[in-house]
């Protein structure tokens, strides 16, 4: 049995079926206890069918890093992985390195590519239903190998299709044939970033395609009005940094429920005859003109661009009566002060606010009470912000009075979380007033950092990084919340003031005197 064994360990797949670990030229293909023992049973390796079948399912709901391992230490996963459904292939090491993978990078972007051929070689494309292959500083090298590769692995059973070149300009042309001739009857989502693609000719009816992401993709007008008239029952389009687009319309997609549109700067104007559009994801300026028929079917928006906090409490409550979740993200407003106005979010259930910036946006941060006036079904509210320029009046500087409006309440209102809370005194004036007004409040979190992972659950084992005028502002504000909001704070309620990393902000911060805190 030993003997056997060692036999085993010192064979090694020949064929590129596995995927070899970085650093070494192949991975061994070790015979597991099972095998070795039908072998000598006399069974020559043979299962049972429904063993069989059980082992296939298994390694095919395997990541193709660990399904590939597996194939090399096993015959019948081997067998198996030769109709793997799922691949996922990624240069990412071969880009950046790995500890354990001391040749050079051009080494390694050879080996990538020997060990993807071999991989795609020796596969049947039977079965294949995922395909995403991504691409880190894609080279001309990798350009001479994709339309082989992508030609092996589209099939007409391929369902999803991921194309990742990661690369700062669009040179490699993605071949539309092989949408063509019933082959991409089967594809449901299709993601491509940084490529040219042009499917006006030959694409052809991608009647289950439901979801197309493009990012950094060089398409025109015409060509992406060609695609979607192609694709009936897509529900789902987003389309991130596609500088080309112009005019973008949308044909009657009567199954299309989300748009997408981020950060595409050539772009003018968004035309959609889409009849049950019922989320808007935009990252464009107020400029673009938007033609969305009928807008009383959305119910979430998320929208980024200047002066949109100012456009969203003016124009949206009566654009778009029925919206349920609303987020903005603006760094830029040409006033300091939100407008008190009659218009009603009547449905708003769930808002999100992102103020802050380089530039002007609004100083007066309590008149964000004119959004939670004008949502009385209110349940959930996010405001995030960003450390100015601009001063902001301390509340320690200025501490006698503090605005109030005992005649709004708020029945619904639940969960409050402020991030980046500071001691400016239009902040604590918000909070305060929040917790006067609001009756069925359960919860409110005062965050006075920026919000994101800390140590306990980063892979660094630290937190992210914090300048030292930050964390004395953190201290001003925790200050100022124990002072000015805690007394205020109902039994019913679960208070929470999160603090910068005690561990890891292990600082000489100075303790604060109340009387020379100021901004």
């Amino acid at each position: 049995m030993q003997r056997l064994r060692e036999m085993e360990e010192n064979r090694c797949v020949a064929d590129g079926s596995a995927v070899s670990q970085p650093g070494r030229r192949g991975a061994p293909c070790l015979g597991d206890d099972s095998s070795q023992r039908a072998q000598i049973e006399g069974y020559s390796g043979i299962y049972l069918p429904e063993v069989q079948d059980i082992l296939c399912r298994i390694h095919s709901l395997m990541p193709t890093r660990y399904a590939a391992r597996a194939a090399s230490v096993s015959r019948a996963f081997l067998q198996s992985w030769r109709s793997h459904p799922n691949l996922a292939l990624s240069n990412f090491d071969e880009v950046f390195g790995s500890k354990k993978d001391a040749r050079p990078k051009d080494e390694r972007t050879r080996d990538f590519i020997t060990r993807v051929d071999g991989i795609l070689k020796n596969h049947s494309g039977i079965g294949l239903k995922t395909f995403k292959l991504q691409i880190f500083s894609a080279k001309a090298a990798h350009f001479d190998h994709l339309d082989s590769w992508l030609r092996i692995a589209v099939t007409p059973r391929t369902e999803e299709l991921m194309l990742d070149l990661r690369s700062t300009s669009a040179k490699y042309n993605f071949p539309c044939s092989l949408l063509s001739d019933r082959t991409g009857d089967s594809l449901q989502y299709l993601l491509l970033a940084s490529c040219n693609f042009h499917p006006r000719i030959e694409i052809g009816c991608l009647r289950s395609l439901t979801r197309l992401h493009l990012r950094k993709v060089h398409i025109t007008d015409g060509d992406l009005g060609c695609l979607l008239s192609n694709s009936f029952a897509l529900e789902l389009l987003e389309l991130s940094d596609c500088s080309t687009i112009i005019c973008l319309k949308i044909p009657c997609l009567k199954k299309l429920r989300h748009l997408g549109v981020l950060s595409c700067d050539s772009l003018q104007v968004v035309e959609s005859k889409a009849t049950n559009l019922s989320s808007l994801s935009f990252v464009v300026e107020l400029h673009v003109r938007l033609s969305l028929g009928e807008t009383s079917l959305i119910k979430e928006l998320d929208r980024s661009c200047s002066n949109v906090a100012f456009y969203a409490r003016t124009e949206l409550p009566s654009s778009m009566p029925n919206l349920e979740t609303l987020t903005i993200c603006s760094i830029h407003e040409v006033v300091d002060t939100l407008p008190m106005l009659p218009s009603r979010f009547l449905h708003l259930k769930f808002l999100q606010i992102v103020l802050g910036g380089y530039k002007s946006s609004i100083s007066d941060y309590f008149s964000l009470v004119s959004f939670l006036e004008a949502s009385p079904s209110l349940e959930t509210f996010i405001l995030r912000v960003f450390p100015l320029h601009e001063e902001h009046v301390s509340v320690f500087k200025d501490p006698l009075v503090l605005r109030t409006m005992p005649e709004q309440h708020h029945v619904k209102l639940k969960r409050v979380t402020i991030i980046n809370f500071y001691s400016a005194k239009s902040m604590v004036e918000l909070a305060c007033h929040i917790l006067e007004s609001t009756t069925s409040l359960e919860q409110l979190t005062l965050d006075t950092t920026n919000g994101v992972h800390r140590c306990s659950v980063n892979k660094s084992g630290k937190c992210s990084g914090m300048r030292r005028e930050r964390l004395v502002e953190a201290r001003r504000a925790f200050l100022a919340a124990q002072t000015y909001i805690k007394p205020k704070v109902p039994s019913t309620v679960e208070y929470n003031i999160l603090e910068p990393c005690s561990k890891c902000y292990a600082v000489e911060v100075e303790p604060l005197d109340v009387k020379n805190c100021h901004i």
